[in-house]
């Protein structure tokens, strides 16, 4: 009771109730973020070759040279050969255009599975940290979760939801949240101790609006900085699923996809196989 008027006391002027501080906003959470990358020289250049990733993405109908879906005349190419930079494949496409394209399918499931983790692990996370008779539950089947690999239970659900991208995606999506669950709760319960939440508390503020007026905002460096992190990984399951035949199916000019349809020209011709692999592995160590 003593802590409840202190807190009160802090919180009111003249009996006149006033908003407890609500904390850190996401902008500055973003203005954080910004300052650790350019503190932080190997994660400067990381963000360089993902912000040209990403201008290459967009800018793929117009860089590509050739329609990644056509086939010519040209089967396995070498690479430099007139016309095609970087080869063709085993039905004459060009290896160029179809990577510059495939950019942007990469770059979409990174983004789309992190998308679903966060609208899954956010709320879960702090529900966890805020109302303590669901914790309990909720900590269990996150670490019934995490008792499996994240690439076998991914790989389960991709077989169970069928062979498709959008599968793939909502398979690592869900698989990817345990996580974000654990770090979120871990976050939002270190939140939880400051006096301006007490303090919310004390003048009856209800659980939800102090939840993610309060506590969420606070959390939202770690989970910027989090989200980063699981891109990549998100890129390398997701292109891993395809590579098993569970992601995208041809003719998609997925790198995953790519890199299968090349494992058998490894001898014949390398190109087909190591220039996707070479972009995964870029874009990976980018995010990283």
């Amino acid at each position: 009771m003593a802590s409840l008027r202190h807190a009160s006391k802090r919180v009111t002027v003249k009996g006149a109730p006033v908003r407890a501080r609500p904390g850190v906003r996401p902008r500055l959470a973003l203005v954080e973020f910004g300052r650790r990358l350019a503190r932080n020289r190997g994660a400067a250049t990381g963000a360089v070759f993902l912000l040209l990733e990403i201008a290459v993405a967009l800018g793929a109908p117009w860089l590509a040279p050739h329609d990644p879906y056509r086939q010519t005349d040209s089967i396995l190419a070498p690479p430099f050969s007139p016309g095609f930079l970087l080869g063709t494949d085993d039905v004459g496409r060009d290896m160029l255009s179809r990577i510059l394209y495939g950019t942007g399918i990469s770059l979409l499931e990174g983004v789309v599975v992190v998308t679903i983790a966060l609208a899954i692990s956010i709320p879960v996370g702090l529900a966890a940290a805020m109302v303590r008779r669901v914790d309990g539950a909720i900590m269990r089947t996150v670490d019934a979760m995490l008792a499996f690999p994240g690439m076998l239970l991914a790989l389960a659900m991709a077989a169970a939801l069928g062979p498709s991208l959008a599968s793939v995606l909502i398979a690592v999506g869900i698989s990817s949240a345990a996580p974000s669950v654990v770090t979120i709760r871990a976050t939002a319960l270190s939140v939880a101790e400051n006096e301006y939440v007490q303090a919310a508390h004390a003048v009856g503020a209800g659980g939800l609006r102090i939840a993610f007026r309060h506590v969420l905002p606070n959390c939202m460096a770690p989970i910027i900085i989090g989200s980063t992190f699981r891109v990549g990984t998100a890129i390398l399951v997701s292109s891993s699923l395809s590579f098993l035949g569970l992601g995208a199916q041809p003719p998609s000019p997925e790198w995953g996809l790519m890199l299968s349809s090349g494992r058998g020209l490894i001898y014949l011709a390398p190109h087909v196989a190591a220039f996707p692999g070479l972009a995964i592995l870029i874009t990976v160590l980018g995010f990283n």
